[in-house]
């Protein structure tokens, strides 16, 4: 729908879109809830909630990417909790009101946080090309330096309510696991920041990639350590 011909998502010089991508989407989109079926008719309701808000987001009959507030909430929620629901819910194979229990929506809050704080970065360096479509993003919206500030805040947050969680379901070792991983998120942080406040020039798509890459890897880390002390445990 975006047809960005600047950088965009994985992709920093992307090709022309064309129709064959937009009924590829749907071909694809489709397969995935066929296999869902396997899983059973209720997860695969849970998933087409997630490909309608993929939809409601970028198609210009709803939009939601050009509403500054209501845009920004509903990917955290979506791509964060609403993601973990999905996934934990196809794990403990229960798809039911049960399933929301303090645990689960603490889990389904700090990921919300992490992608609240993360997904801005990914439209730090497109201002110029979203405000020329009628997209005020959140990142537009606060500026550079304020895309920043929001980001650190929120995972300062998450990873208070992270203590809290560790601390409650499981132990404080967890959660020192938990910082160690995270660790090199904050030093590439703090490093693309200084950067950036020397010169705005570093807001720019290949610092992005690179943030998302380092996330990427340490929460990888992060949750196998996770799951092979669990698994002993």
């Amino acid at each position: 729908m975006d047809k960005d011909e600047g950088s965009i998502g994985g992709l920093e010089k992307p090709p022309p879109v064309t129709k064959k991508l937009y009924y590829a989407s749907i071909i694809v989109d489709s397969i995935g809830l066929l296999f869902c079926l396997l899983a059973g008719w209720k997860l695969t309701l849970v998933l087409a909630g997630y490909v309608a808000f993929s939809k409601a987001y970028s198609w210009y009959g709803i939009r939601l990417k050009k509403y500054t507030y209501l845009g920004w909430i509903s990917v955290a929620f979506f791509q964060g909790g609403y993601t973990f629901l999905i996934g934990n819910m196809a794990a403990e194979n229960m798809v039911s009101l049960q399933w929301f229990t303090t645990k689960n929506l603490l889990c389904m809050l700090i990921a919300t946080l992490f992608i609240g704080a993360s997904y801005p970065f990914t439209q730090i360096y497109q201002h110029e090309e979203d405000s020329a479509r009628g997209d005020i993003t959140i990142s537009y919206k606060l500026g550079i330096i304020g895309t920043f500030v929001l980001a650190g805040v929120l995972f300062f947050l998450a990873a208070v309510i992270a203590w809290g969680y560790f601390v409650q379901y499981y132990n404080i070792s967890h959660f020192y696991v938990f910082l160690v991983c995270l660790s090199p998120i904050v030093v590439y942080y703090t490093y693309w920041l200084r950067k950036t406040l020397g010169n705005r020039k570093f807001a720019d798509y290949r610092h992005t990639m690179f943030m998302n890459k380092i996330s990427s890897i340490c929460m990888i880390i992060c949750f196998g350590i996770l799951m092979i002390i669990n698994y002993k445990g």
